[in-house]
């Protein structure tokens, strides 16, 4: 038997000493492990959900889940069966109610928000909250915003010094939302950041500045149209709060059409036996060292998801004033205009008579003088030959033409 060297032995202490490492952390891990199944990050603000079935299987993680059924806080009655979908009915009034009876001691710092919700050919352009929570003030603390005409999706909240945060979410990825057809908008609001779902699948993600806590004060409103205040036409499954951010990236849609998920797997919570087999066989392997150094080719893993976008950047300098431009071309001759009133006569056109404005008319004038008389006039045409009168008559008509012209004269 040859000795062993210092170098052998101090191997061999090296090597039980990383055995009793690896020991005393599956020690230390397990039984905190096991114990998260049930109730993992409960906060108490907020109280277990009574859910469908279907959501154990969507979310593949074995979990009470707690939060708010917002359908139920604001007595959503059930209406039609559309596509295997139980719809529910928001009628035409206002849906609001005081934040106290919806959250009555609020919500947790980080959730999710889940709706589920076809829209109608004649509100697919329309600006509606999803949800929109005021204070007291009437101040908003937190909005979700669905924007049909820009296509758009928005996250509003309020910050440390009330101030408002606006978060835009512009993906390409959010036109499907818009297409008429059922889909699952999630939301995922962490302490430091925002993330849109689509159907399950991460479409974009935006980091946020610090958010104030809610104040439960002022009013809740779901489903509701910007431009009035009325419930927005849309056909909508459910609308969900949960009190964990991770809600939204964990779900699978395995409700959705066409897609398959495995069911879930429950851990056996006695880890003891496992720690107590596993020590045995650590312990009695005997030390043994390696005979040739392993080299061992490196693989290229799957590519992860897209990085926070980064903070907006700081407003440049003001620039120089540009080069003065070349004149445009010659613009096109314009429309032919109305027909304009008849002009004023011009003075320079017009005689000193016309000029002259008419007068008022004069009082009678005086009567004039008798004239000189006549020159005689032409011979008149021979009379009519007259009736044979007697001397008498004869006599009496020749006084009576002397008495004319006398008259006369």
């Amino acid at each position: 038997m040859f000795s062993r060297g210092p170098l052998s032995c101090a191997k061999d202490d090296m090597i039980h000493c990383l055995r009793w490492t690896v020991f005393l952390w599956i020690v230390n891990t397990i039984p905190f492990t096991s114990g998260m199944t049930v109730n993992e990050r409960i906060d108490h603000t907020c109280p277990p959900m009574k859910l469908e079935d279907k959501w154990d299987t969507n979310v593949n993680i074995h979990r009470e889940f707690t939060g708010f059924d917002l359908a139920e806080k604001f007595l959503l009655r059930k209406g039609t069966v559309t596509d295997n979908r139980l719809l529910l009915r928001l009628g035409s009034k206002p849906l609001f109610k005081p934040t106290e009876s919806v959250f009555p001691n609020g919500i947790s710092h980080e959730y999710s928000i889940i709706a589920t919700f076809r829209l109608r050919k004649t509100t697919k352009k329309d600006r509606w909250f999803v949800l929109q929570i005021f204070d007291q003030d009437g101040d908003t603390q937190v909005s979700l915003i669905v924007d049909g005409a820009k296509k758009t999706v928005e996250f509003l909240a309020q910050g440390f010094l009330r101030n408002s945060l606006l978060y835009v979410f512009k993906n390409r990825d959010l036109h499907a939302l818009f297409d008429r057809q059922f889909h699952k908008l999630g939301v995922s609001v962490e302490s430091n950041a925002v993330s849109i779902y689509l159907d399950c699948k991460l479409i974009e993600r935006q980091v946020t500045a610090e958010r104030s806590g809610m104040n439960v004060s002022g009013r809740t409103f779901i489903t509701t149209r910007v431009e009035d205040g009325r419930p927005v036409d849309i056909e909508l499954q459910e609308i969900l709060i949960f009190c964990d951010a991770r809600i939204a990236d964990l779900d699978r849609c395995c409700d959705s059409p066409g897609v398959t998920c495995e069911p879930v797997v429950t851990h056996n919570p006695t880890a003891a036996p496992m720690v107590t087999g596993y020590l045995h066989r650590m312990l009695s392997m005997p030390a043994q060292l390696p005979t040739d150094q392993c080299h061992c080719p490196t693989l290229k893993g799957d590519q992860g998801l897209p990085g926070l976008a980064g903070h907006s950047g700081q407003k440049g300098d003001k620039g120089d004033m540009g080069l003065k431009g070349d004149p445009g071309p010659q613009g096109l001759p314009g429309l032919k205009g109305d027909k304009g009133e008849p002009g004023l006569p011009g003075l320079g056109t017009l005689s000193v008579e016309q000029q002259a404005q008419k007068g008022d008319q004069g009082p009678p004038g005086i009567p004039g003088e008798r004239g000189d008389a006549g020159l005689p006039g032409q011979p008149g045409a021979p009379g009519k030959e007259g009736k044979r009168v007697s001397k008498p008559k004869q006599v009496a008509a020749c006084v009576g033409w002397i008495h004319v012209a006398y008259m006369y004269l």
